[in-house]
């Protein structure tokens, strides 16, 4: 619970949207669809989610005036429900600033915890609310911005930035809404986090790293990312928002995953392919295009598009 509290009609007020329902509802936090519980508010944007609107535990729901008879709570009716959740997100921050309060010389935040084994390299920034395990190694120049807690035995190498912001936005006529991330990053035990990489805390469910996970140097996983056991990541990848993936995922170099996608345990993707769709099977994937003159690429990708359409 974040320790803010409005009810539904003091939320409904601030983006200007249709109140249904009890306007008293208490909310304390924002949730996903499927995810919520009482006191949570949710909103429906990606048709993907569609289906849990009527199974959600959400207090109550924004939505687009073609979803109010689906309600099944209270909610509030906008045109763009993805914008009224970034203009609400920012009700919910805790450290709008999470240098606020820090000297100028390395200290931990009143926040933080820090266990006594635990070695931290020169340099190093951590933020609001993070957790640091036993024996766990924080190499120079790192940040832990806010909202991460590291699990035992870890190694996170130089300049890697965790906990940051996720790209979160929402797009209006005045250009982008910020959409604040209010979730966590929880990194398992017996994690190593190669050098310059940066992992982002989550929007509002929390982005995860379990256990034994190894990452190259100069990976990239974006907010809401659920990353399996035992999975292993090479030099230059990158893992787009909300992908879950399972145990024991091995990616090549500069590979990379699209958001919102699911892939099971045991998959295996080869260096420089993308993948754009869920995976249900374990195997070995791979979709590389050997380099070649521009005038030669046009004709290949002519006759591949030709043998995806048979």
């Amino acid at each position: 619970m974040s320790g803010h509290l409005y009810s539904l009609n003091d939320l409904a007020k601030q983006v200007g949207g249709k109140l249904v329902g009890d306007p008293t509802t208490k909310i304390h936090s924002i949730s996903t669809i499927q995810n919520a519980s009482q006191g949570c508010i949710s909103f429906l944007s990606n048709p993907k989610y569609q289906k849990y609107l009527s199974q959600t535990n959400a207090s109550a729901v924004i939505v687009h005036p073609d979803h109010e008879s689906a309600l099944k709570c209270p909610g509030i009716i906008v045109n763009d429900p993805y914008a009224a959740y970034a203009e609400i997100s920012s009700l919910f921050v805790s450290f709008s600033n999470p240098y606020e309060g820090m000297a100028n010389s390395f200290n931990a935040h009143e926040t933080s915890s820090i266990h006594e084994t635990a070695i931290i390299g020169p340099n190093v920034y951590i933020g609001p609310n993070c957790i640091i395990g036993k024996g766990s190694i924080i190499h120079s120049n790192c940040s832990l911005v806010m909202n991460v807690e590291i699990g035992d035995h870890t190694i996170v190498h130089a300049n890697s930035v965790l906990g940051s912001d996720g790209f979160g936005y929402a797009s209006d006529l005045n250009g982008y809404l910020k959409i604040e991330q209010l979730g966590k990053l929880l990194i398992g035990k017996n994690v190593e986090i190669g050098a310059a990489c940066t992992i982002d805390r989550g929007a509002i469910d929390h982005t995860e790293i379990h256990d034994g996970v190894k990452l190259d140097n100069q990976v990239h996983i974006a907010h809401n990312v659920i990353l399996g056991k035992n999975s292993a990541i090479a030099a230059s990848c990158a893992i787009a928002g909300s992908s879950t993936i399972g145990q024991n995922l091995q990616m090549g170099g500069l590979s990379g995953i699209l958001g919102h996608l699911n892939i099971c345990d045991n998959v295996l993707i080869g260096a420089h392919t993308l993948i754009t769709k869920n995976i249900d099977m374990p195997g070995d994937y791979v979709g590389i295009m050997p380099a070649q003159e521009k005038k030669d690429w046009a004709k290949s990708s002519v006759f591949i598009k030709k043998r995806n359409l048979k």
